[in-house]
């Protein structure tokens, strides 16, 4: 009977740890995070990266859940922000005595009221017409957000004091690192219930008529109220995302819900892959460090976003994420070693390849952008001379010799690939 009941209990730890061991993961690590990076550019991306995840798991709903390609998501992540960029401006006129903890939840309360409003309407199509809907409402908000001066500020914004609050503990949120737990807090709990709502049944209801939403309607299901009701759930995230951006920034302007925001989302969410649940994580995630830091040492660092989009489109239109998932049946049956010569093999000269081509794009922008005279430019920690013939040189040599190389090792890299995804021996003959 010992015996027995060990076995169970092993069974249960290994069901509780499967379960829930992501996320005491992803709890532990949100807590130890500022340990290893407490510097004050490093809170303020942690800050920007955990209001990034939210605002692009919340457009996951729309587009990756749901099947709506939306391009006016930003209109209520930016109303969730002027919402609790207003209330925090109450708390400070003694008007409402709340902690500052509770405003993004205020946020997220605008956002649903008014994506209930816009998709009453925009929902009951998919597809093209939704889409211009949404981009339709996006320039009006955008457009009133000038023009209603008493709410919106103008191109000013509104601004406010997050720390006129009541504390809470001994917290009153002056130091960004207080700020960085307030978010990290609000994030968990988001991820957690964006997660959740993904394994309801209409969760499970918006994946079908993503896939097929005759169908939903044969079986007896309304797909417009599956869309609106995502639609709903994901104006309510966002305007939470709204709100912890309001806090972190303490301003608010028209910029936050004009299309260039909604772009960023979108960027985000492709980026990072649609498809997986991870994905929008992983595309804030990289899409912060490009923003803070790659703009650091470049002027053009958009173009490199850019760049990145349209090689995710062509090349992996499952994200990077996708490409990470592409690798585990390789691991499951351990054959990635057999792609690790031809990674290497096609990864030195794609670098030297990539190399060479930022290194035209830098000197072309310093040419153009220099002011007159100035010739010199700086690049990786190496001055040169850009009028000079020689550097020119070096990166068409880097460019057509990567290139060449790229181009050669690519069938190998095809059949290693082919050779790590083969079906084992044992598969075929159950097959057979």
């Amino acid at each position: 009977m010992s015996d027995i009941a060990k076995v169970q209990n092993a069974v249960m730890s290994a069901s509780f740890l499967k379960r829930f061991g992501p996320w005491l993961l992803l709890a532990l690590g949100l807590i130890v995070l500022p340990f290893f990076f407490s510097s004050n550019i490093a809170v303020y991306t942690m800050n920007l990266m955990g209001i990034f995840i939210i605002f692009a798991l919340s457009y996951n709903m729309l587009l990756g859940q749901g099947g709506m390609l939306s391009f006016g998501h930003a209109v209520y992540f930016g109303l969730g922000g002027f919402m609790s960029v207003h209330f925090m401006n109450y708390i400070e006129a003694d008007i409402f005595v709340v902690p500052v903890v509770i405003v993004p939840i205020f946020g997220g309360l605008i956002g649903l009221l008014f994506a209930v409003i816009v998709g009453s309407f925009s929902t009951r199509r998919a597809g093209t017409v939704f889409a211009m809907i949404s981009l339709g409402i996006g320039e009006l908000i955008a457009s009133c957000s000038l023009i209603f001066v008493a709410f919106f500020g103008g191109e000013e914004g509104i601004s406010a004091d997050r720390t006129m609050g009541p504390e809470v503990m001994g917290v009153d949120f002056a130091q960004d690192i207080e700020v960085y737990y307030l978010i990290a807090v609000w994030a968990f709990i988001t991820i957690a219930l964006m997660y959740l709502f993904s394994r309801t049944p209409m969760g499970r209801m918006a994946n079908a008529v993503r896939d097929n939403d005759e169908r939903i309607e044969f079986i007896g299901y309304s797909q417009r109220k599956v869309r609106f009701i995502s639609f709903c759930a994901s104006g309510f995230f966002a305007g939470i995302a709204g709100g912890l951006f309001a806090i972190n920034f303490e301003i608010v302007t028209e910029e936050n819900l004009n299309a260039l925001t909604s772009g960023v989302v979108l960027l985000m969410a492709y980026i990072g892959g649609v498809g997986f649940f991870v994905g929008p994580i992983v595309g804030a995630v990289v899409f912060t460090l490009l923003q803070t830091l790659l703009s650091n040492y470049t002027e053009i660092w958009q173009l490199y976003v850019g760049v990145l989009f349209v090689s995710t489109v062509m090349y992996a239109p499952q994200g990077l994420t996708g490409l990470i998932a592409m690798h585990i049946p390789a691991f499951k049956m351990k054959r990635l070693r057999v792609l690790a010569v031809p990674y290497v093999r096609a990864g030195i000269p794609t670098l030297l390849l990539l190399a060479g081509i930022s290194g035209f794009l830098e000197t072309i922008h310093h040419v153009r952008s220099a002011a007159v005279g100035e010739t010199t430019m700086s690049l990786l920690g190496i001055e040169f001379d850009t009028h000079t013939i020689m550097p020119w040189i070096i990166i068409a040599v880097l460019v057509v010799v990567g290139g060449y190389l790229t181009k050669t090792q690519m069938p190998q890299l095809r059949e290693a690939w082919d050779e790590a995804n083969a079906p084992l021996k044992s598969d075929e003959g159950g097959a057979s």
